[in-house]
């Protein structure tokens, strides 16, 4: 018989069942509850936030392995029950079952403070809200989990303070699996700063080793609050940020979305509230993801603040000890609500991103059109450039107006007439893959191939859903040889194919037809399109995911479709496809999530060649 390994340890001596006493069970709950620093930060300021507080003094020593002060000026705990606080499973939230199905407090378990109590030195002070002002405050001290003393007088506001010395210095094997102090405290700064972006008209101030990290000032009533977004997000994210206001039924989603363009390199800036209860849902994750399907990059992230409220007795809290989780009744109703309203949001972004712009804290990107700059001037006629610059000859000639097209040339220092549309007017196409164009602000430069993608790409996608994409029949059939097997595939995908305007017929094992194309690709090599969707299928499993993958085929038609370098545009197809750009949602980044156009203004010339302004 194989020895059991070493690291097993010998068996139990006894088999007999028992009742395991009370200190231990409160520091084995304590393990689901309280994992490090942060989760302790976490449970006093929710129990603060729920005690009504206007104002929260955080105090952390040692990343808050040495010391954690929570101090608040809420209703405050009467004497009698100070006792009654740090015993498992006490609270005063519900009383009953129907409470439960409908909690409306952040905390509700009665875990938080004993479980606490049970791995560090614990001091509970408070003094209740008196309108004689005769109230005194009373302190209770507890040491892992040991009997309880009777309260003794203290000098303390109205409020409520929890002290907690020597974090897990009971179990030593839980505290050896904690981070540096400075690591613990990035922690705790993360979760101050998650849980008060819902409570803006709540003051804060966040010091660490006596220094002053914060100070949240009370902010207007939510969810009117960019200065709390400010200071806790960074001085541009209210700025670049598109505000989301959508209901359905009993359903509300507010909040805030950056655009695709400023979309992170990681998830760090996604913050999701439920009834103002900061959770992490997959489902949540899912629906913004979805809404950002066809115009993120792959490798980035979206940013958003986004605040669901609902009945509470549409969503169960009581799912995860340390209630970072929800359950939705009505799960497919709230994700299509989430996907829509953030989906609608995007499609009415702002026109554009400036050069350089930047998601990261502190950046000075802007979106939209910038004030018109002092320099901006009309363009004059110029002469051709070196064919080093590869520069297509589509400047207006110089006897025309370059903002009218057909009117007399203005004077070098006169200024564009009013009428100026958002992209301006073309002046160049660059290396057959860029245009030029000028407006009030500056220079745009416009990713041809890129936004003719994304023009097509929005004008499949009505068509699809109003059932008017046309076919247009080749005259000619396009013969074309596979492998058998991608021959399978796209015979199994002809019924959602034809939908979208591609007929193609199977003439043997390898041998297929291409008989008819969508109407609105004109000039597209019909043989390159039909081996990208083929790809496409066989890496779909089975028909019903093809059909939930229609605006990825969708995008392939439109990718194929878009005008492609080096093809020289004419001026008037130029400045068309401008006007498209401006009528088209989403008109910001392709199907790839890639940026379709950005600006150079007057500023940033300056800038780049040192002029002073």
């Amino acid at each position: 018989m194989t020895p059991a390994p070493a690291f097993l340890g010998e068996p139990p001596v006894s088999c007999n069942i028992r009742i395991l006493p009370d200190c231990l069970i409160s520091q084995i709950a304590a393990g689901e509850v309280i994992e490090r620093p942060a989760s302790v930060v976490k449970e006093l300021i929710e129990n603060s936030l729920d005690a009504g507080c206007t104002r929260l003094e955080i105090m952390i020593e040692g990343g808050g392995i040495r010391r954690i002060r929570v101090r608040d000026d809420g209703l405050g705990i009467p004497r009698a029950e100070l006792a009654l606080a740090l015993t498992r499973h006490a609270t005063s939230k519900i009383a009953a079952l129907a409470d439960l199905e409908s909690v409306t407090t952040l905390g509700f378990r009665g875990e938080a403070l004993p479980s606490i109590a049970a791995v560090s030195r614990l001091t509970l002070t408070s003094r209740i809200r008196d309108p004689a002002g005769e109230g005194m405050a009373w302190s209770i001290t507890v040491s892992g989990g040991a009997p309880l003393v009777d309260p003794s007088p203290a000098a303390h506001p109205v409020g409520t303070s929890v002290e907690v010395c020597d974090l897990f210095y009971n179990t030593p094997a839980r505290r050896k699996f904690l981070r540096s102090p400075r690591t613990e405290f990035e922690q705790i700064e993360q979760v101050v700063r998650r849980l008060l972006l819902a409570y803006p008209g709540v003051a804060c101030e966040l010091r660490h080793d006596g220094r002053l990290i914060h100070r949240l000032d009370a902010a207007d009533r939510y969810p009117s609050f960019q200065d709390r977004l400010d200071q806790l997000l960074g001085p541009t994210f209210a700025a670049q940020a598109l505000p989301i206001e959508s209901a359905a039924g009993k359903l509300l989603l507010s909040g805030w979305v950056l655009p695709p363009a400023l979309a992170r390199s990681q998830p760090d800036q996604q913050f999701f509230y439920v009834n103002k209860r900061l959770i992490r849902d997959r489902l949540v994750a899912h629906a913004v993801r979805q809404a950002f399907a066809d115009c993120l990059h792959h490798s980035r992230h979206p940013a958003y603040v986004l605040f669901l409220e609902l009945p509470p007795d549409q969503v169960d809290v009581n799912v995860h000890p340390a209630k970072h989780e929800v359950r939705f009744r009505e799960t497919r109703q709230v994700h299509d609500f989430i996907r829509q309203a953030v989906a609608r949001t995007l499609a009415q972004g702002r026109l554009g991103v400036s050069v350089g712009a930047s998601s990261e804290p502190g950046s000075s990107a802007r979106l939209g059109l910038a004030g018109q700059h002092p320099r901006a001037r009309a363009v004059p006629g110029v002469s051709e450039l070196p064919s080093l610059y590869q520069v297509s000859l589509v400047w207006q000639a110089p006897r025309l107006d370059p903002f009218s097209g057909n009117a007399p040339a203005a004077d070098p220092g006169q200024a564009p007439p009013a009428e100026v549309p958002p992209l301006g007017f073309a002046l160049a196409q660059l290396n057959g893959v860029y245009l030029l164009a000028e407006t009030r602000e500056g220079l745009i430069v416009v990713d041809i191939h890129a936004a003719h993608e994304r023009i097509l790409y929005e004008r499949l996608k009505s068509a699809w859903r109003s059932a008017r994409l046309v076919s247009q029949h080749l005259l000619i059939p396009q013969p074309l040889r596979v492998a058998p097997h991608e021959a399978d595939r796209l015979e199994a995908a002809c019924p959602i194919l034809e939908p979208l305007g591609l007929v193609i017929d199977r003439l043997g094992p390898d041998r297929l037809a291409l008989r008819a194309i969508p109407a609105l690709l004109e000039s597209v090599d019909a043989e390159r399109l039909v081996r990208d969707l083929l790809a496409d299928l066989v890496e779909q499993d089975a028909s019903a995911q093809i059909e939930s993958s229609i605006d990825r085929i969708l995008a392939t038609l439109a990718c194929h479709g878009a005008v492609r370098a080096p093809r020289c545009l004419s001026r008037d197809e130029m400045n068309a496809l401008l006007r498209q750009i401006e009528q088209t949602e989403r008109s910001d980044q392709c199907n790839h999530g890639r940026p379709t156009w950005i600006r150079l203004s007057y500023t940033d010339f300056d800038r780049l060649f040192m002029r002073g302004r």
